[in-house]
């Protein structure tokens, strides 16, 4: 076979020596590629792993730069598509594991397609193949940020549309005060059983002062589990002095999951300063150590609360903004509390605030009150010969 055939592959230059039998150059793993370029890995004979990993890192790397010109999309892997938006975008982003994770899902259904299989068809087999539509529908919004921004560099003239998944319409479900009461109690409250017998152990304490942050802030579960109660590299905290919760991490990218510093109630306030003077570092916590899911406690919580389970988490959120808009707080200060845009709570919300079309539902007042100021109200038997009067004419005009 042609040298050049061969491409990128490892070559071990064995090690030299000097005519007394020394070494002078200890044994190399390089890289070869159409039968002249060569690269030393460094690695040495031992390393052999380490110089497959380079090798790899470099055949993607040409892969990346010779896509460059590649204007058809029957020509473009949608595997070089994805490394290159996960190179330039997704490693920069908020969660990056993440993100790799979502890459890795669509390299395993579509690794060996080009972008010019991408079509309704696809993308909805793709669907099938998944776990949920949810999941499916985020990683093809990937793929189709992906592959928007491998045009917008110039490597594809043509637009490839990506075929989302119906979105799930927004829940509905919030909770009112006094179930709200019962899920914190059933928490607060909760014994361990131990051979069939109730003990001292309260196991799920941790998630009545989940409930209450959450609750109280609108926070979502993730920064609320991620709270320190004092400054701590990657995580958000608690200032208890200044009363101000600081959801996002410092030096953490912004995302559309905004979150934005929020003052805290004076209620929970309260709480917080007492559990940090008893010792707590975090605002959730289990065995002096943040606790970082409250998803599977949350569920037994909310069967022992006799509620359905339809109310996960994320209904604290919901409820959060549905408590703030039936209060009757201005829009822009309640999106500022709970981290949404005007607009997102206004159309999920909004038709909870008491003011809600408010001036619309009043003009009709307003113009019944104009009414009767210049007519005099239709006695029983106007009304019915009226309408009389109108059918009869419609009947005539039928014939």
């Amino acid at each position: 076979m042609p040298e050049a055939a061969k491409g990128p592959r490892l070559w071990l230059r064995h090690e030299r020596r000097d005519k007394s039998g020394a070494v002078t150059h200890k044994a190399v793993w390089f890289i070869r590629d159409d039968g002249r370029y060569q690269q030393s890995t460094g690695c040495g004979i031992d390393d052999r792993e380490r110089a497959v990993q380079l090798l790899a890192e470099y055949i993607a790397q040409k892969r990346l730069d010779g896509a460059r010109g590649a204007r058809d999309p029957a020509s473009v892997p949608v595997a070089d598509v994805i490394a290159r938006y996960t190179r330039d975008v997704a490693a920069k982003c908020a969660r990056p594991k993440e993100a790799a994770q979502r890459a890795r899902a669509l390299l395993a259904y579509f690794g060996d397609k080009t972008l010019a299989d991408i079509n309704g068809d696809c993308c909805r087999r793709y669907v099938e193949q998944r776990s949920t539509d949810a999941a499916a529908r985020r990683e093809l919004e990937d793929l189709r940020a992906a592959i928007n921004h491998h045009r917008r560099e110039g490597l594809c003239s043509q637009v490839v549309e990506v075929v989302l998944p119906s979105e799930r319409p927004a829940r509905e479900r919030w909770l009112t005060r006094s179930e709200a009461a019962r899920l914190i109690l059933s928490a607060w409250r909760y014994r361990e059983i131990q051979k069939g017998k109730p003990t001292e152990r309260r196991s799920r304490r941790h998630i009545a002062k989940f409930i209450l942050v959450a609750l109280y802030t609108g926070t979502r579960a993730s920064a609320v589990c991620g709270a320190a109660l004092e400054p701590t590299t990657g995580r958000g905290w608690i200032d208890v002095e200044r009363g101000v919760f600081y959801r996002r991490p410092a030096g953490r990218l912004e995302t559309k999951k905004r979150q934005p510093p929020v003052p805290l109630p004076p209620g929970l306030l309260a709480h917080l300063r007492r559990w940090k003077r008893h010792g707590q570092r975090f605002a959730v916590e289990w065995n002096r150590e943040a606790v970082t899911a409250v998803k599977k406690a949350f569920a037994n919580v909310v069967a022992d609360a006799g509620l359905g389970p339809d109310v996960t988490p994320h209904v604290l959120r919901h409820t959060a903004a549905t408590w703030l808009m039936q209060a009757g707080v201005d829009i822009w200060e309640a999106a500022g509390f709970v981290g949404m845009t005007v607009e997102m709570l206004s159309q999920r919300y909004g038709h909870h605030h008491p003011a809600h079309l408010e001036r619309a539902k009043n003009s009709f007042s307003a113009a019944n009150r104009h009414t009767s100021r210049h007519t005099l109200p239709a006695t029983k038997q106007e009304q019915t010969f009226s309408n009389v009067r109108e059918i009869a004419t419609i009947s005539r005009t039928a014939k």
